[in-house]
């Protein structure tokens, strides 16, 4: 281990010397009669007068006989208590060159030098130490970004607004819905500038009755009112939604700059209706606020009573769809699609049902919204997967080369094990790729994850055919069908519904087939439940379709027994 070498006397000095300049606190060196030997910049500023005037002259500039009463008591006690204990501490009072008054904080410590005493003395300005806790104080107390006061003002002054008001009390929290998208979209920069124009707006609609505005971070805030009936609130709330239905332009512009909206999810709750404590009161108004978010957002909904059974409702919900995807009470439902020239089953679409326990067979109304807010997406789609493979099989073994088509969605896609389960599915049960759809609704792809092309494009790749499922339902079905690579198109069943009779609905069918033919796609028809329907639809070139008319969704053994004697009548036509 090398040696240590200590700074050089000089090199230690200097810095010293640097240190004491550039210290925020003024800083003085007196010699054993209290005269001044040196002074730092700081010090200069505080008192206006250089080291120069002041080398020399004695602590307080004059001599003590020039001094007041005051001073030379003061004067009178350092210096005793400097010599008792080598140490004095004060707050004191003193006037610079330019006749302003200084309220100050003063050390003084006496320190020796080969036996030679020296006094070294730091002063404090207490303005600045005042200024100093103010902006603690506000950094303790208001949001950075936005400057609005934060959860615990908005906490103490809801509860002093309960200890003392006579009239209602109104509790309002909110989020700007999907938060999370635009700020990953925007980038740091734009997003804070978005919050900031956004709180202006609030700031500039001037509510009534509005006793805080509070910013609890990110996306979350609350607003509290005071008035004689909690109703008049809602024209407020009314002006809140009907602001947040104009955009915002970022980057200053608004002919370039991006357009954003900022639709939210409000929840209120009211003093006295909702109760008399201010935590009791916060935590239903955001209740009140995760309902609208479970409904979808971009609404405001009043606390009541009734919110608790649904949660409770969804907890034991979760709970019971954990235990279906562990025992496998998802089973597939099979409905038929038919071509319409012949009228012979080419396939089934796989519908989940959940056979549960205590309440019989459930559709997927019942229980596919909490699939995917619970993250289930991939563990539902895996159980069924295995079921339709295993049932393929079996209609080989019997001859049939129908195919099977499963629904999909971003949740699973975005998954990158995705397409491993489904290749490894086909390997093991020896499913021929093109015996396997799979289909994708549109809603699923409107964020254009890069992981589902990519995944789309594998499963193309591995022979799989896809279909768009509720074509013209989304907001951009034309660039989906020419960003991704599917084989069919399914019209959704509000585009057939009233097909007959109604000359709009023909016009629509007959532009997405004339399209579907200029891409080289077929198209299924969704809903056909009458033969005029059908007949229709044949005769504008629609060569697939599914509906009520055709066959409900059924048991596997149901579609098993529906496609042998479809093979029975082909062996012996009569």
């Amino acid at each position: 281990m090398s040696a240590f070498t200590p700074m050089p006397i000089s090199d230690k000095q200097q810095l010293l010397v640097k240190l004491c300049e550039q210290f925020e606190d003024a800083i003085f060196i007196l010699d054993e009669k209290l005269r001044y030997l040196s002074v730092n910049a700081n010090y200069e500023m505080l008192l206006g007068y250089t080291e120069k005037f002041l080398l020399g002259r004695p602590l307080g500039i004059y001599a003590a006989e020039f001094l007041s009463e005051d001073e030379q008591a003061v004067l009178k006690n350092l210096i005793n208590s400097l010599d008792s204990t080598g140490f004095c501490e004060i707050d004191f009072s003193m006037a610079n060159r330019y006749g302003q008054v200084i309220d100050c904080h003063i050390i003084y410590r006496k320190i020796y030098l080969e036996d030679t005493p020296y006094y070294v003395g730091t002063i404090r300005d207490m303005a600045t130490l005042a200024k100093n806790r103010k902006k603690v104080v506000h950094l303790l107390n208001y949001d950075q970004l936005t400057g609005l006061p934060n959860r615990k003002v908005f906490l103490s002054q809801t509860s002093e607004l309960l200890l003392d008001s006579y009239q209602e009390v109104v509790v309002v929290r909110f989020n700007i819905d999907r938060y999370r998208n635009l700020a990953s979209l925007l980038g740091p920069d734009a997003i804070n500038t978005l919050v900031e124009n956004f709180v202006l707006r609030i700031t500039e609609l001037e509510l009534d009755n509005l006793r805080c505005f509070s910013h609890f971070g990110g996306d979350d805030f609350a607003l509290l009112f005071e008035c004689n009936d909690a109703n008049m609130v809602r024209h407020q709330l009314d002006s809140l939604m009907q602001m947040c239905e104009r955009p915002f332009f970022l980057n200053g512009n608004t002919a370039k700059g991006t357009e954003v909206y900022c639709h939210i999810s409000v929840g209120v709750s009211y003093f006295p209706e909702n109760g008399n404590e201010f935590i009791g009161l916060l935590t239903k108004a955001e209740k009140a606020l995760n309902y609208v978010k479970q409904q979808g957002g971009d609404d405001v909904f009043w606390y009541h009573k009734a919110i608790n059974e649904h949660n409770a409702h969804n907890i034991q919900l979760e709970s019971e769809l954990r235990a279906a995807t562990n025992e496998g009470q998802f089973v597939p439902y099979y409905q038929p699609k038919f071509a319409l020239d012949t009228g012979m089953i080419t396939g089934f679409e796989a519908l989940v049902r959940w056979q549960h326990p205590t309440r019989g067979l459930l559709k997927p109304i019942d229980f596919i919204d909490a699939i995917i807010s619970h993250k289930l997406s991939l563990e539902l789609f895996s159980q069924m997967a295995v079921q339709i493979a295993e049932q393929l099989t079996i209609w080989q073994g019997l001859g049939f080369d129908q195919h099977i088509c499963i629904n999909a969605d971003a949740a699973e896609f975005s998954n990158p094990d995705f397409f491993d389960l489904v290749s490894n599915l086909l390997i093991e049960h020896d499913v021929a790729a093109n015996q396997l759809h799979i289909e994708v609704t549109e809603s699923s792809l409107i964020q254009r994850h890069a992981n589902v092309k990519k995944q789309l494009n594998l499963l193309k790749k591995l022979g799989i055919c896809l279909a768009l499922d509720d074509f013209g339902t989304g907001y951009a079905s034309l660039s989906y069908l020419q960003e991704y690579p599917f084989d069919f198109i399914k019209i959704d069943k509000s585009f057939i519904s009233k097909i007959t009779d109604d000359r709009t609905q023909r016009a629509i069918v007959k532009a997405i087939l004339d399209l579907a033919e200029a891409l080289d796609m077929q198209v299924i028809a969704e809903g056909i439940e009458n033969e005029q329907q059908r007949d229709l639809l044949l005769s504008m070139g629609c060569q697939y379709g599914q509906g009520y008319w055709f066959g409900k969704p059924m048991t596997a053994e149901q579609a098993t027994q529906m496609l042998t004697q479809q093979h029975l009548s082909k062996s012996n036509p009569s």
